[in-house]
């Protein structure tokens, strides 16, 4: 293998990959369903013969303990390659637009699901297989091929994807690289059919500048300062429980986990007493030692414990922790207010940030701001809930729990705006990285009835192809005349 002398992939190496994958494509083995669905298989088996070696490299890059390695990773992916290879057909079936009778039923117009060609795949450090291997799962069945580039953070799960990918999958069609910041640099300076980026928004920023030099579509699946509302009407101790497990999962260091809670002060002191007691059930007795993940470098962790020393709120609970063991456990800041240095940027670590104001006050400092990748709502008030969805806009958004929407089947994940664009997951996740290709076929016999669009023009045609007001409204309608169908539903 060509490397650096850093060990990371040689820029020589990558040209030599990258023109591999361009001729793959070329060749047209990946539009075929059946050689989908075959590598969709061994990307079943790659994670189902390698579990344990897989959960070993998270614990020792990240921290993770058995459990969470395989509730939030390995069962995670397993599950995605399964419902691909279940909806493969359906999903890549032609569509038949509803384009009316001349197109649909003379013209015989479809669209066509095509493979956008060769997408470059980079995954983030907090999820460092699932994440690279989801998008991986999506673009097997879309048809491209694709070239892997996992975190240089965690080099423990980077090298165990570059050992396997090989052994199961078309390695002319799917290959890895590795590289820090230099090495990505000129992995982005060439040209690709798609980019498929999870991380940072500062980060994301970088990709999307790369990859319009080559009009490079993306998907950019980043981040932002997730919020949680829990206001009077809430379940105060389930909230308090789901918000502590949100931040102790991952020590925090998920994009949908809450970055910072907005409690009404009618509930305040409740909320904060019972946060602390099942922040202590999640962490465990001293002496057992606690199930948290660690802090993925000393970087962060300097960034983290900096955070909680120039915070001018009141640290209830919690510590700096163990910069050598990577160790912070969750530390509860109560008292907070929006000027604190803790929301200058997202925490992405195991920090609360308590800030007591009511529901509406909240909306409006969130609306101020980027819009987040996700907003969590404690409330069993409809009037509450409705309230916040519709003076809000986020990635998604989670009600009486945190990060569920990110749960969903085939309902697509993904940010707005600073939180990124573009979604995936299931069916959405195949549809990221394909091309929906209109044909139509008009047939001779149709020639003399659409001869109006042949010069010379003439007005007399005028009528063949006005649209008029077809759909039924009429001049002199009001406003509250219009009929509207739908409706909102009634959260509970």
């Amino acid at each position: 293998m060509a490397s650096s002398e850093s060990g990371y992939t040689s820029p020589k190496e990558v040209e030599s990959k990258l023109e591999t994958l361009r001729a793959t494509f070329a060749s047209g083995c990946t539009k075929d369903l059946r050689w989908r669905k075959w590598q969709l298989k061994q990307l079943f088996w790659l994670v189902r013969d390698n579990e344990t070696a897989i959960a070993d490299a998270l614990y020792k890059d990240i921290g993770k303990h058995e459990f969470e390695a395989f509730f939030t990773e390995i069962a995670s992916v397993k599950g995605d390659i399964l419902d691909h290879i279940s909806n493969l057909e359906e999903w890549a079936a032609d569509e038949v637009p509803d384009a009316g009778f001349a197109f649909t039923k003379l013209g015989s117009a479809v669209i066509r699901k095509e493979p956008l060609g060769v997408a470059l795949i980079i995954g983030p450090w907090n999820f460092p297989f699932a994440l690279v291997m989801q998008p991986l799962c999506a673009a097997i069945a879309a048809g491209c091929t694709a070239m892997v580039k996992p975190s240089e953070l965690c080099p423990t799960v980077a090298s165990l994807v570059e050992t396997l990918l090989p052994q199961y999958l078309e390695s002319r069609a799917y290959t890895t690289v590795t590289g820090g910041a230099e090495e990505m640099s000129f992995i982005l300076s060439l040209k690709y059919n798609h980019i498929f980026f999870t991380g940072s928004t500062p980060v994301g920023k970088h990709i999307a500048a790369a990859a319009a030099k080559h009009l490079t579509p993306t998907v950019l699946e980043l981040g932002g300062q997730g919020p949680t509302i829990v206001t009077a009407n809430a379940n105060v101790d389930l909230a308090a429980k789901r918000i502590a497990c949100s931040k102790f999962l991952n020590a925090g260091q998920i994009c949908i986990t809450t970055n910072h809670v907005f409690v009404d002060p009618s509930i305040h002191n409740e909320f904060v007493a019972r946060l602390r007691v099942w922040n202590e059930t999640f962490h465990g007795k001293p002496e057992h030692g606690s199930q948290m993940a660690k802090i993925v470098n000393e970087r962060n962790h300097d960034r983290l414990t900096n955070m909680i020393t120039n915070t001018t709120g009141e640290v209830i609970c919690g510590s700096t922790g163990d910069r050598e063991k990577l160790t912070i456990p969750t530390t509860i800041i109560d008292n907070v207010t929006m000027d604190d240095a803790l929301l200058d940027s997202e925490i992405f670590g195991p920090l609360l940030p308590i800030i007591e104001m009511g529901f509406q006050e909240a909306v409006d400092k969130i609306t101020e701001g980027p819009h987040p990748l996700a907003i969590n709502i404690f409330s069993h008030k409809k009037s509450e809930i409705d309230y916040i969805l519709n003076h809000t806009i986020s990635g998604g958004v989670s009600i009486n729990d945190c990060m569920l929407h990110a749960a969903v089947p085939n309902a697509g994940f993904g940010g707005v705006g600073d939180s990124g664009m573009g979604a995936y997951h299931g069916k959405l996740g195949f549809e990221a990285f394909t091309h929906r290709r209109t044909v139509a076929r008009m047939p001779d016999f149709l020639d003399s009835a659409m001869s109006f669009r042949y010069p010379p023009f003439d007005m007399k045609n005028k009528k063949a192809v006005d649209v008029g007001t077809r759909v039924g409204f009429k001049r002199g309608e009001t406003l509250q005349d219009q009929k509207i169908g739908g409706g909102s539903v009634a959260w509970s």
